[in-house]
This record gives C-alpha cells, sequence and structure tokens, in this order.
C-alpha cells in the first residue's frame, strides 16, 4: 500500500511532493494571465463604405446581397447589420463558442466574394473587408500635443506612420485603427460657380485627376534581347504619383489650345486636410486623436494589453520632445489585475483562517504544521495541471483554487485527526497511529477523491458559453483534489509519523483551550441529542427530508437570476444625443459643457471625449457625443464606479438639450459594449423604418413605467430632417443631358468622392473631391453644380431638380436579415439581470403588434441559453456520484445515503442568498458545484467508518451512529476551515469584488452548519435498516466484548471536560440479560450522589427498539446508542479518574 511504503519512506515521500511543486512554480511563470477564460464568442466582422449613400440606399444595394449569402452557416447564432449616416456599413457574425475563429472567418469571406458580383462598383472598388475580431476594443492609445504644435491631422498621421503597424504585428492583436477617419487626404474644395463658367463637370476633374495622378512605368533601356554591341543598361524612372497641395492645384483640367489652360487652382482650392471633418477627440479638452486597439478572437485579453503597453513605451521614447505624448483610455486590463491581486490577497487570507482552524481544534503547532505543508503542495501542483489543459490564470480559476483550500485541507484533517485520536485513546505512538489510521481512512480517501472528481469534471464537458465558463473552474478544482487525495497518501501519514509526539499527562492546557473545548463538548451533546431524536422519530425525519427538498425548489423557483455580478472596472461611459437634425458645432459646444462638469469630480482621473460618435450604437453622428472616464485608483477614491454612474445618469437625464445614457463597460469582453441587456426588436413585414420607430418607442414607454429598469434606450431614429430630391428625368433627356451625370454631380458636390490615392513616406493617403463649405450650406446650393449636355451646352442642375423637405433614417440596424430597432438597458439596484430580462420579454408579449419579436445579443443572449445548462451540470455531477459510490460500495442503497444530505447543503445556500439578496448566478452555480462535492465528501466518510465497523462485528445500527460520533469533530474542523477559507470573499472590497462575493454566497456557515449536522442525522437512520434483524439476535455480552471499546472512544473526548458520565451497569459485562429499568434508575441515582453536578448517559444495552422505553427514566440525562468500557476495571478506572 502506497501511504504505508511512504510511513517507512518519508524521504521518497517528501521527495514526490517536491517535484509537484516544483513543476508548479515552473508552470506559474507561463502561465498567462486573464479576467475570465476564453468565452467571448468568435466574431467576424464584415465592413465596406459606399461614399455618399444613404442608409436605405445601403440597406438595399449593399447589406441585402451579403446577408442573403450568410444563412446556413455552421456555428453561426446570429448577425447584426450597422449601416451608418457616413456611409459605412458593417455585419458582425456572432459565432457560439468553440467554433473555430478562422474557419468561421474563411467561410464568410467565401460567402461575401459570391455576393460581392451584386454589390455597386463604387463599394466593389473600394473592396469588401472580412476580418476576425472582436467588436469590443481591447483598450485605446490617446495621442495628444502637449504645446499644441500639432494638429488633430499631424497626430493621425504620426500613428498610423509610426504606431498602428507596429502594433498590429503584436500576438493577439485583431486590428488597430485610429478613430474617426481623422489621418491626412488631399482635399480638393470644389467652386461649382466657377466650373459652370469654364464649362467644366464633375466628370472632367475626376478624369484629370485620374489621369495626372497616376504611377506608371516606361520599361527599361539595354534589356535583353540587344544587339551586341550594347554596352549600358537603364531603368526608365517617371515622377509618378503628385505629393504635395501645389502640385494637385497645377492639375490641368481643361486646354482649349496652350494658352488657354484651366487648372485646378482656377476652380478649387488645395490643401491637406482631414479625410472626414465628422468626429473629433479631446483628451481633457485638448484636440488629439484615439487609436481603437481591437483583439484578435480566441486571444488573451491580459497578455494581448500588457503587449500594447509594453510596445507603446518603447514606441513614445522616439516622440519629438513635448509634441506628442499618449495617455491608455478605456484599459479594462488595469481592472483585470488589480482584480488578479485582490484575489490573490483573498488566497492568502484565506490560507491563513484555515490554519488558525486547524490549530483551535488541534492544540498543538506540530499538528498544525503538517496542513501547513500538504495544502500548498496540493495549490501549487495544480498550477502544473494549469499549463497542461492549456488554461490561463484567471478569476475563476484562483477563485476555484480558494475554494480548494477548505476542500484540500479536508483531507489532511481527515488522516491528522484520525492519527491523534489513535494516539489519544489507544496510546498508540505517531508510527504506530499513522499506520493504523491509514488502514482506516485509505479507502474513504480514494471514494473522496473519484466523487469529487465526478462532480466536477463531467461539467467541463458541457458546451456554449456556459461549458467556457464552468469547464476552468470545475477542471480547477478537480485537479486539486486528486493532488489532495495524492498527498494525504504520501506525504501526510510520513509528516505525522515523524512530527507528532504523545502528548505528556501532567501538560495542562491554557484557559483558552480550555474554554473552547468546554464549548466545543456541549455543542457535541447538542449534537449527540439531536441524533437521538432523529433516530427516535423517522418519520418525522423523513418528512422534514422532504420538505426542505420542497423549500428548495420553491426558493429556487422564487430566487431571481443573473449571469455575473457587476464590477467596479475603474470606467465609466457616457453617450448623449442631440435633437436630430443638430448640426456638429452645436454638438461640440454642448459637449464642452459636459466636459467641464465632468472635470469637477474628484474621482475623475481622465475624460476622453468623442465628438460626432455614439459608443452604444457605433454610429457617427453629427449630434451625437460619447465621454469616457478613467476613474482614479480604486484605493484614491470613495465612491465606486456605480455610484458614479448614476450621478451621471441623474445629471445627463436632467439636461434640457440632450438625452442620453452613463454605463458602465460589461463584466466579459466581448459580450456587449455596456453592463446591461441588449437587444433587437425585429420587423418580420414591414421595411419602414418610421413605422418601427413608433413601435419602438411604445415598447419603450411600457418600460420605463417599469421602476425595476433603467437607463433604457431605443437606437432607431427614423424621423432625421430630409431632403427629398427628384429629378425631373423628362426635361434632362429633352436637354440631352444624362441622369446619373446629375446624381453624381450631386453627390460630389455636396457628400464627397474618394478619386484614388496618393503615396507620402511609404503611406497611402485618400484624394478627395468636394464642394467647398460655402457652397453646401443650404437646401438651394443642391442646384449649385452644373452638368454638359450632348450638344456640348452646360446646363445648371437647379433647372433639372427639386427638392421636398422629409424626414427618415439617417441609420439603419438589422438583425439576421431583418429591419431591427435596437434597444439597451439595464436592471435597477436590487434587480437582477435576470428578472430584468423576463419583465422585457413579458412587455414585448403584451404590447409589441403582431409581426413584431424582441431578440436578444451579447450577454442577454447568452445568460438566457446558460439556464439549462446548469441544470444539466447539477444533474449530471449528483448522478455520476451516485453511481461511483453504488459502484464502491457494491451496493444501492448507501449511495442514497450520501446524495440525500444534498438538499440540505442545498437549503443552506438558498437561505444565504436570500438573506442577502443576491441573484442566482454563475458564480452561485459555481459555489453549489462545491457544496455538493462537500456534502459528498463528509457523507463518504460517515458511511466508509460505518462500514469498517461492522466488519469488525459490529451492528449496523451502532455502526452508523459509532461513525457519526467518531466523525463529528473532524467534520466540524473541515466545515469552519471552509467557512472561515471564504470569509475573505465575504468581505471583498476593491476591483473585482463583486464576482468574489457572490461566488461564497452559497458557502457561509448558514450551508456549511445544516449541512454538516444534518447530513449525519439521516446518514445513521439510513444504514440501520437492512441488518436490524441481525443485530437483534446477537446476544448482548457478544456485542459489548467486540464493539465496546470503539463505543467509547467516540465520546473520549468529552470526558477530558469531566462533565458527562457515561456508564456502563456492571452486572451487564458479564450478563446475557438486560438490566431493569428500575435498577438502571437505581444506578443512576447512586452516580449522581458522587457526582452531583454532572450530565449522566446511559449506554448499556440500548437499541433503537427499547430506546423510547428507557428513555422514560427520569434520572437519566440522556442514552448511547452504543456501550461504554470492555470491562469492569475499565469502567471503575473511567469513575475514578472523574
Amino acid at each position: 500500500m502506497l501511504s504505508q511504503f511512504c510511513i517507512r519512506r518519508p524521504i521518497f515521500a517528501t521527495v514526490l511532493s517536491i517535484i509537484i511543486v516544483l513543476a508548479g512554480l515552473i508552470a506559474l511563470r507561463v502561465l498567462p494571465l486573464s479576467q475570465y477564460p476564453d468565452i467571448s464568442p468568435p466574431t467576424v466582422r464584415i465592413s465596406t463604405t459606399y461614399d455618399g449613400a444613404d442608409a436605405q440606399t445601403l440597406a438595399r444595394t449593399v447589406a441585402a446581397p451579403i446577408e442573403d449569402q450568410l444563412s446556413g452557416i455552421t456555428g453561426l447564432l446570429y448577425y447584426t447589420t450597422n449601416i451608418r449616416s457616413n456611409g459605412d456599413m458593417s455585419i458582425s457574425c456572432v459565432f457560439d463558442v468553440g467554433t473555430d475563429a478562422n474557419d468561421a472567418m474563411l467561410e464568410i469571406n467565401n460567402r461575401v466574394r459570391t455576393a460581392e458580383r451584386r454589390l455597386p462598383d463604387v463599394v466593389r472598388n473600394q473592396g469588401v473587408s472580412v476580418r476576425k475580431r472582436s467588436e469590443e476594443n481591447l483598450l485605446m492609445v490617446a495621442l495628444f500635443s502637449p504645446d499644441g504644435s500639432m494638429a488633430a491631422t499631424d497626430l493621425a498621421d504620426y500613428a498610423n506612420l509610426n504606431i498602428v503597424d507596429e502594433l498590429k504585428r503584436l500576438p493577439g492583436i485583431g486590428d488597430v485603427s485610429v478613430f474617426g477617419n481623422a489621418q491626412s487626404a488631399m482635399r480638393i474644395w470644389l467652386d461649382p460657380e466657377k466650373m459652370g463658367l469654364m464649362g467644366i463637370t464633375i466628370k472632367d476633374v475626376e478624369n484629370a485627376i485620374e489621369a495626372q495622378n497616376a504611377q506608371r512605368s516606361a520599361g527599361r533601356v539595354g534589356t535583353a534581347p540587344t544587339v551586341s554591341e550594347q554596352q549600358l543598361y537603364y531603368t526608365i524612372t517617371t515622377p509618378g504619383q503628385l505629393l504635395t497641395a501645389e502640385e494637385f492645384a497645377d492639375i490641368i483640367v481643361k486646354a482649349d489650345g496652350p494658352d488657354k489652360l484651366v487648372r485646378m487652382k482656377d476652380i478649387a482650392t488645395t490643401e491637406i486636410g482631414k479625410r472626414s471633418y465628422e468626429f473629433r477627440v479631446d483628451i481633457n479638452g485638448t484636440q488629439g486623436v484615439n487609436v481603437g486597439v481591437y483583439l484578435q478572437t480566441g486571444a488573451n485579453a491580459m497578455a494581448a494589453a500588457e503587449a500594447v503597453k509594453a510596445r507603446i513605451v518603447e514606441l513614445a521614447a522616439q516622440f519629438p520632445e513635448n509634441k506628442i505624448d499618449y495617455i491608455i483610455t478605456d484599459d479594462t486590463s488595469i481592472f483585470v489585475g488589480a482584480s488578479l491581486n485582490e484575489v490573490y490577497h483573498t488566497l492568502f487570507e484565506a490560507g491563513i483562517l484555515v490554519l488558525l482552524v486547524v490549530f483551535v481544534f488541534l492544540q498543538n503547532w506540530r499538528a498544525t504544521l503538517i496542513p501547513m505543508l500538504a495544502v500548498p503542495v496540493s495549490l501549487i501542483g495544480t498550477m502544473a495541471g494549469l499549463w497542461l489543459f492549456g488554461f490561463s490564470l484567471n478569476t475563476l480559476t484562483l477563485f476555484a483554487m480558494t475554494l480548494s483550500i477548505g476542500i484540500v485541507v479536508d483531507d489532511a484533517i481527515v488522516v491528522l485527526e484520525n492519527v491523534e485520536r489513535l494516539m489519544r485513546t489507544e496510546g498508540l505512538g505517531p508510527y504506530e497511529a499513522a499506520q493504523k489510521a491509514m488502514k482506516e481512512v485509505s479507502g474513504a480517501l480514494v471514494a473522496i477523491v473519484l466523487v469529487l472528481a465526478s462532480v466536477f469534471i463531467p461539467v467541463a464537458f458541457l458546451g456554449g458559453i456556459a461549458g467556457e465558463l464552468y469547464r476552468q473552474f470545475a477542471v480547477t478544482v478537480a485537479l486539486s483534489v486528486v493532488l489532495s487525495g495524492f498527498v494525504a497518501l504520501t506525504l501526510t501519514p510520513a509528516l505525522c509519523a515523524i512530527l507528532l509526539k504523545e502528548r505528556k499527562p501532567e501538560e495542562r492546557k491554557n484557559r483558552f483551550f480550555q474554554a473552547f473545548d468546554r464549548g466545543l463538548a456541549s455543542f457535541t451533546l447538542r449534537f449527540l441529542k439531536l441524533v437521538k431524536a432523529a433516530l427516535r422519530h423517522r418519520v418525522i425525519t423523513a418528512g422534514l427530508l422532504v420538505a426542505v427538498t420542497a423549500g428548495c425548489w420553491q426558493m429556487l423557483e422564487h430566487t431571481p437570476t443573473s449571469f455575473i455580478p457587476r464590477e467596479d472596472q475603474g470606467i465609466v461611459r457616457i453617450s448623449v444625443q442631440l435633437p436630430e437634425g443638430a448640426a456638429f458645432p452645436r454638438t461640440e459646444a454642448v459637449s464642452t459643457e459636459i466636459l467641464e462638469h465632468l472635470k469637477k469630480n474628484d474621482a475623475v482621473q481622465s475624460v476622453v471625449t468623442m465628438v460626432g460618435y455614439d459608443t452604444m450604437s457605433g454610429d457617427v453622428r453629427s449630434n451625437a457625443s460619447t465621454f469616457i472616464l478613467k476613474l482614479k485608483h480604486w484605493d484614491d477614491r470613495k465612491e465606486t464606479a456605480e455610484e458614479i454612474q448614476k450621478d451621471l445618469q441623474k445629471y445627463v437625464a436632467s439636461h434640457p438639450d440632450i438625452k442620453g445614457v452613463a454605463a458602465l463597460p460589461a463584466a466579459i469582453k466581448g459580450l456587449g459594449s455596456t453592463n446591461g441587456f441588449s437587444g433587437y426588436i425585429l420587423s418580420h413585414g414591414n421595411d419602414n423604418p418610421l413605422v418601427l420607430q413608433n413601435v419602438a418607442e411604445n415598447f419603450l414607454d411600457a418600460l420605463q413605467d417599469r421602476p425595476e429598469l433603467t437607463g433604457l434606450r431605443s437606437y432607431l431614429t427614423a424621423d432625421t430632417p430630409q431632403l427629398k430630391l427628384y429629378v425631373d428625368q423628362t426635361k434632362a433627356i429633352a436637354l440631352g443631358v444624362d441622369v446619373d451625370d446629375i446624381y453624381d454631380t450631386i453627390s460630389h458636390l455636396m457628400g464627397s468622392k474618394y478619386v484614388n490615392d496618393f503615396t507620402r513616406n511609404g503611406k497611402i493617403y485618400r484624394v478627395v473631391v468636394q464642394a467647398a463649405p460655402q457652397f453646401r450650406s443650404t437646401p438651394e446650393d443642391i442646384g449649385s453644380g452644373y452638368v454638359r449636355s450632348s450638344s456640348g451646352e452646360m446646363v445648371p442642375i437647379s433647372a433639372l431638380v427639386r427638392t421636398e423637405r422629409t424626414s427618415g433614417a439617417a441609420a439603419l440596424a438589422r438583425m439576421n436579415g431583418y429591419l431591427a430597432a435596437q434597444f439597451s438597458g439595464a436592471a435597477a439596484q436590487g434587480v437582477s439581470s435576470g428578472d430584468a430580462i423576463r419583465i422585457v420579454e413579458e412587455t414585448a408579449r403584451e404590447v409589441l403588434p403582431e409581426g413584431y419579436t424582441i431578440e436578444w445579443v451579447g450577454q442577454a443572449y447568452h445568460e438566457k441559453r446558460i439556464g439549462a445548462s446548469s441544470a444539466t451540470a447539477f444533474g449530471f455531477g449528483i448522478l455520476m456520484m451516485f453511481l461511483i459510490l453504488a459502484a464502491l460500495y457494491e451496493r444501492w442503497s448507501l449511495p442514497i445515503a450520501v446524495v440525500l444530505a444534498v438538499p440540505y447543503a442545498f437549503l443552506g445556500a438558498m437561505t444565504a442568498i436570500w438573506l442577502r439578496g443576491t441573484p442566482n448566478d454563475i458564480y452561485f452555480q459555481i459555489g453549489l458545484l462545491v457544496l455538493i462535492g462537500l456534502t459528498a465528501k463528509n457523507a463518504i466518510l460517515i458511511v466508509e467508518f460505518a462500514a469498517q465497523k461492522m466488519e469488525e462485528g459490529m451492528g449496523p445500527f451502532d455502526a452508523a451512529l459509532e461513525a457519526a460520533g467518531l466523525r463529528f469533530r473532524p467534520i466540524l474542523m473541515t466545515s469552519f476551515a471552509f467557512v472561515l477559507g471564504v470569509v475573505p470573499l465575504i468581505i471583498a472590497t476593491g476591483a473585482g469584488a463583486g464576482g468574489r462575493i457572490h461566488l461564497n454566497e452559497d458557502s457561509n456557515d448558514i450551508s456549511a452548519k445544516i449541512k454538516n449536522l444534518l447530513a449525519e442525522d439521516i446518514i445513521p437512520i439510513l444504514c440501520i435498516g437492512e441488518n436490524e434483524e441481525e443485530y437483534q439476535n446477537n446476544k448482548i455480552k457478544e456485542v459489548l466484548l467486540n464493539d465496546l471499546k470503539a463505543s467509547f472512544s467516540a465520546i473520549s473526548y468529552l470526558d477530558q471536560q469531566k462533565i458527562i458520565i457515561a456508564y456502563e451497569p456492571i452486572w451487564a459485562i458479564d450478563s446475557d440479560t438486560i438490566p431493569t429499568n428500575k435498577e438502571i434508575e437505581e444506578t443512576t441515582e447512586f452516580i449522581k450522589g458522587i457526582f452531583p453536578n454532572n450530565i449522566v448517559l446511559y449506554g448499556g444495552g440500548v437499541t433503537y427498539n427499547n430506546i423510547y422505553e428507557l428513555s422514560q427514566i427520569k434520572t437519566v440525562d440522556g442514552f448511547l446508542l452504543g456501550r461504554l468500557g470492555n470491562n469492569i476495571n475499565e469502567l471503575e478506572e473511567f469513575l475514578k479518574n472523574i
């Protein structure tokens, strides 16, 4: 046997443990860090641009052809389409967790290429991009100029030239881009009036730019084959593309002979400007640019963020001094790091508290040293297992290790307490006691490892996001349990044999330990009375079990559900929107006002303002603005992020010119932009955005009436002021004007036209033509351009078109091919996210008309899916536990005893979260798995000892009670160890505290006490029934001689306090008859006469059948289902010592 070998060879056992520790320490150095496992669903993004096109045109001509190809892709959960007012279109395809991102991208790319031939030429020429990246940015790098010498365009160019490509090459980075197209472009500002006077059209300008801004090849001189006399070889180079604004100004647009040249500068102004003027970034009020860094699907967020920040530090050393500086904004990896540090502290504190419990119970530093050495071996060795499985050190794996302290220390306590008991009661030396103890508990330890592994490992095979969340936690616990079992069979008994020493009789305990022992004895007495009551009233106990099970089910039905708790990540986002039609300068003015208010908050460290950008909808709008607040460190502020967010929400709601939302980031990256719910209202039979807007507004109004919801917002605006353009086609054709020329000219002048590119410093920049601002500021300016007729005459557009004031959608959203209106919100304080989702669904059923449905996305979508998975996990875990126990003990009844202890653990957990008002979330469900394992562990110990006693000849009933008494003290130790081990989780503060508190809810003292007390009450009852007849057939004397001493040891630790006298009538030792009630009463009176202050228990010939009759004896304080002493001399010595 391995344990016996290690007791004889302690150095061998120590070397095994050292190897485990070294493997764990090596793995710890290379394990990646992250907040959560990689649970964000793979996302593939399709994007393109159709300059000048309105949202409806984009939807019909670009989005619809691509969407038609997306149906039927394996693993695709849903796709959402965002059509922006600036001509950008993107489709986000979200796949199930576990789908290979590369395969998904390849399939999407093939489908897009099939659809490309149906797209407009302009879109095909610009290209359709397909990338695997998360929609959520990993972090943002904000660049600004401290001395104000560099404009936003200069900063954007510097970023594109020196930063963007450097960051793209880092591992784990999916994309890097400068926000808002702030980089340079060659802007050609046209004057339509001069163009008309000089007979120049938009096509003339475009053709001239394409002809004269081109890179051409001219061949080489002297290339083979040549004449034999050829001596020289030349490469012919050409001037190539234009580089400066002056060179573009000299482009010849029209030539009527050598003296009648019309150059670009005659009809336009040329300059190096911005590609887009619809977006502006401020850093604490100073103009700058934002570089967004996106995580590659499947990459480690923490490692990627650290790599980006390290590379930025290196690049910053090359920045022009005092001209460029940067800050990292929207960086949730700071929260991840702080959160993991807090978990490390929690892990350490839990370990200290557990060791304190062990010391108080064992009252021996030598004994305490054994679990102090054994527990770290298991926990550190677990790191090697994490590395082998490809896991990371994240919140869940570290939480698993924190909870595992309570489980792991159990194994050490089981061995240690058994050795210590044998040394105390049988007078054995440490070596002999260790050998005998391992013979008793080795089977139980193996059973415990198998059962706990059977509870946790099946969970690892769940699919979807639930499986990803559970997997790393479950495998971590299983690894620690297996290693703990191995250490308990090898190192722990070897340490017991070496370190423990026999206590000398003259040693006296200090007052604290004496008081503790008295309290423990009193508590044990109450426990024994509770056991006796349960045994006396089996029907009531069984009824109680049924009632507890039913109560647990009812509590579970009425407990609000949630996904994961809200976390203070040190970031708050505000998205505001002015009335529709508000121009960009008006938005800038209001944004400045809001910024000044934000800067007054002492908890705010920095503010990044993005004017013209709505972070919630991801749209560029002239009337929208976004603020990203980076809060000070958790230790440097009194307010939490949630409190700050509530104050800001009140401020936004009270502002007369805006409507908006203040929100916290999503707890898990990749599951939405905010920590709330998000979904779409789908229109299944009507493509009119205005009708859908009315439906969405009615729906939001109904939701506003529910106090449980907050931060509600709909993103569809279908009544933006618009001008509808009508072309008089009859008149145009009559004048010989091509209708397409009319639309192209208006599009170029009033919108913009990307003509071609020019290269500077190795980077490609766009050439964009557009009318100068003064020629596109009023509706009348639409007709300011000219087109050429077939006769060569210049015809004013104003003579061919008319406009009509109307309203429509500037931006559109679609989901799964249907027109949709996105909405978002959050649960109010004290309301779970599960309840919020339920309320929204109930309201939708009541309010939405026929043909309209809601679909969830992001966190809400996965929260809905995860419910059934958790029930499957628990059910399968309990089933596996039952089957393995049945296989171990070759009986179907004993596993039932273990399984029926689970409802009491469940009751404790449900009571705890009910008292604290917390929801049933992913952490609570993980904690329940731990409780199932702990319940099974304690029950197995009782069953295993009862089985051993039966093999020694004891009756089943007595064996069951004996086991309950023997295991009560170590189970109490492990329960308190586990309870105190999770105390640091209960009182957690700072980064990541939400998760740590919720994880502990189901593991607090209420649950642990109910579980361990009542589990023992049930098990003896169930263990009696099978062989009670055999017990009745045994002679009293025979039973006494076989197992009295074991019964005596069951309460031996109580006699040390001299408060209990448990006696055996002298005549019962040598007689086959059971004493009469009168004889028992007389003996009890005699003992009480000598010891008037002591409790007297009777333990002679007490069976389940006669206990009720014996209980009528008034002088006896209680009865033991088992007997004391194995001869008269021992009993007399026992009484003398008292």
